[in-house]
């Protein structure tokens, strides 16, 4: 029971995702069934399953552009399964890997996807097919247009914390259809297994990429000088990243978790004349919160162009 899973491409963000999608089948029930509104899902929580063994993978297939890459990876995932499960590895195989799977998920670099979709055989092996892109740039018009029109296609922007499984992803909206409830239900347990996900249309994927997807290299800067800070004023460096890492975490599980809006936290910690108002003023003289909303302004005008034809 169950289907092929294949990654086209399977590079940093394919075997996290891989890996995340077999330490969720070692029996701790992380993947969940589809639940009533098709929105969000956190992870750890479990609802009993609709679709049985359906929606989840019993096979793995893992495609490499070189050899060299297939060692690499033969390495790195020698102790990924879980429970019996294992990784088939190929190289320069892609065609012929599609074609035995059910789901494929192209991991390539966004200027790639063109080749390897025109590879020959390639529309014929993902006839009547799911195939999720997590490229940037790449939109699901260009998709389509490159595959067979009974190939369902849909968009996902995952980001690196899915290395942790502490990821958020959003995923393209779904047209209709009699397959849609197992498709659905598919592409949440496997992104689902990697952090949170989220359903948005894809108008929304260039902003996402920009605020999630580049989100955690603004959100080191902001850790690394929260930790300078503290260096400077005496703390040891190992200390003061720790302090910095320990309190962005807390303050972002207290949102996500508990509804907290970021006003109030910040309000909450202010008390009159203290401490947190003055640094809050000081941030507020280095304009702050303008270059961060224009960081996620610029990244996502970036995106937009990712994976579009140069002029």
């Amino acid at each position: 029971m169950g289907y092929t899973l294949c990654i086209l491409g399977c590079g940093t963000m394919g075997v996290a995702i891989l890996s995340g999608v077999l330490a969720s089948l070692d029996g701790k029930a992380a993947f969940a069934a589809p639940q009533a509104k098709w929105e969000s899902h956190t992870p750890g929580t479990t609802t009993p399953h609709t679709l049985e063994d359906e929606s989840l993978p019993s096979r793995f297939i893992a495609c490499v552009s070189r050899e060299e890459s297939s060692k690499k990876l033969s390495t790195a995932f020698v102790t990924a399964g879980t429970l019996g499960r294992s990784v088939e590895i190929v190289a320069e195989r892609n065609v012929e890997a599609a074609r035995e799977a059910n789901v494929v998920i192209l991991c390539c670099k966004p200027q790639l996807a063109h080749i390897i979709l025109n590879e020959p055989g390639m529309k014929e092996a993902l006839d009547g097919k799911l195939l999720i892109s997590i490229l940037a740039g790449v939109t699901i018009s260009q998709l389509t247009g490159w595959v067979l029109p009974t190939t369902t296609v849909v968009r996902a922007m995952p980001n690196t914390p899915c290395k942790i499984r502490e990821g958020m992803t959003v995923v393209s909206s779904l047209s209709p259809s009699s397959s849609m409830e197992l498709e659905r239900s598919i592409i949440l347990n496997i992104f689902s297994s990697i952090g949170r996900c989220r359903f948005l249309e894809e108008k929304h994927f260039d902003a996402c990429t920009a605020l999630s997807g580049s989100g955690p290299a603004f959100a080191c800067i902001f850790l690394e000088a929260m930790a300078d800070g503290g260096v400077m004023m005496g703390l040891p460096r190992a200390e003061a990243l720790e302090l910095a890492a320990q309190t962005l975490q807390g303050a972002a599980r207290m949102i996500l978790q508990a509804g907290t809006h970021p006003a109030q936290l910040k309000d909450a910690v202010s008390t009159p004349g203290g401490c947190t108002i003055a640094g809050l003023l000081a941030m507020e003289d280095g304009r702050v919160r303008s270059t961060i909303a224009r960081a996620i302004q610029v990244a996502t005008e970036r995106a937009s162009e990712l994976g579009q034809p140069k002029k």
